[in-house]
């Protein structure tokens, strides 16, 4: 990085620095902690002649289990794919209104928990839809570890809350549908043929000023072989956004390999874990009373404002648990 001429090529350099941010997340907590321990060590060796140290050693040993605690789980972030940048789509599923309000509530609440967590943050599409909310969108959201955390938010979301949008207040059920995909660079081989791909181009919808809108800039692709469909919309170029939207397909492949090698380590195991982009995985009621609950690991929040502000860490690192535990349960059965 301190060669001259380094950033002559921007995106290789970009790709450096986020591959040099990705090994300090690992080392230098790890450093940390290892510099604590040495620290403990010394107060317990001088805590016969000090006791008044032993208050400070407790303080030290809650700290550095914590610390632990984290490094343990970040060894959990061992996919292939899990150090990588995430590409996150919503769209709104059954529940009129109400469901395409939840899917902007979701998108903002991934939105919070990467900035509070110094990730990058880039809007690639938005539909907004007519009334509130939005049909659907898709961000990425760059920064170490960040598809390792947030790959297990693959499914569908179900609110419940007394309904806004009804003017008798009655409670309503809405769904929205997560997908997580790794964001790969090329560096990572993803191949696709061109012919198997249809590409639509279409007028951008909501804010982009007049150029976006008057121009068919907005993209869509269509893989034919699995049927998956991406569109990016958001910049003015429909060169840029095209090469987005390339971005995003290859990411949704890349993604589907790995469920592929989920599905047949599974089998393997034979076990019944139900992952994937088409089950419920968690629940958010605002009414009759305020409950986060996920399907799989049972983690529960019970402050909905704070959840939606970001805080969802818990239901993050719960499911990271969770799927060591259960390949761990599996094969010990076989």
């Amino acid at each position: 990085m301190a060669q001259p001429g380094f950033w002559d090529q921007s995106e290789q350099a970009q790709s450096l620095v986020r591959q040099l941010k990705e090994l300090k997340a690992i080392t230098s907590p790890l450093g940390d902690a290892l510099e604590r321990a040495d620290h403990l060590r010394e107060l317990l060796e001088l805590v016969e002649e000090e006791p008044a140290l032993e208050g400070e050693i407790r303080h030290e040993l809650d700290r550095l289990e914590s610390q632990v605690e984290q490094l343990e789980l970040q060894a959990l972030l061992n996919g292939t794919h899990d150090q990588l940048g995430a590409i996150v789509s919503i769209n709104a599923r059954d529940g009129g209104t109400d469901a395409h309000d939840w899917a902007d509530m979701l998108l903002r609440m991934y939105t919070m928990w990467a900035q509070k967590n110094g990730y990058e943050v880039e809007l690639l599409d938005r539909v907004d839809n007519e009334v509130a909310g939005i049909n659907s969108a898709s961000i990425a959201i760059r920064g170490p570890m960040a598809y390792g955390y947030l790959k297990g938010e693959t499914g569908i979301h179900r609110l419940v809350r007394i309904s806004p949008f009804n003017a008798e207040g009655k409670r309503q059920t809405s769904f929205a549908a997560v997908d997580v995909s790794p964001e790969v660079d090329d560096s990572i081989v993803i191949e696709i043929d061109e012919k198997d791909v249809r590409e639509d181009t279409f007028r951008a919808s909501g804010a982009g000023g007049q150029h976006v809108n008057k121009t068919s800039s907005a993209i869509r692709l269509t893989h034919l072989p699995t049927g998956i469909v991406v569109q990016c919309q958001n910049e003015r170029s429909q060169h840029k956004n095209r090469a987005q939207a390339w971005k995003m397909l290859r990411a949704r492949l890349a993604r589907l390999e790995e469920e592929k090698r989920e599905a047949e380590r599974a089998q393997k195991y034979q076990s019944q874990a139900k992952v994937g982009f088409g089950s419920q995985i968690r629940s958010y009621f605002q009414h009759p009373e305020q409950r986060i609950k996920d399907a799989r690991t049972g983690h529960t929040e019970y402050n909905f404002q704070a959840v939606m502000d970001g805080e969802i860490q818990g239901f993050l690192d719960a499911y990271l648990k969770w799927r060591v535990a259960s390949e761990a349960s599996s094969a010990s059965a076989n």
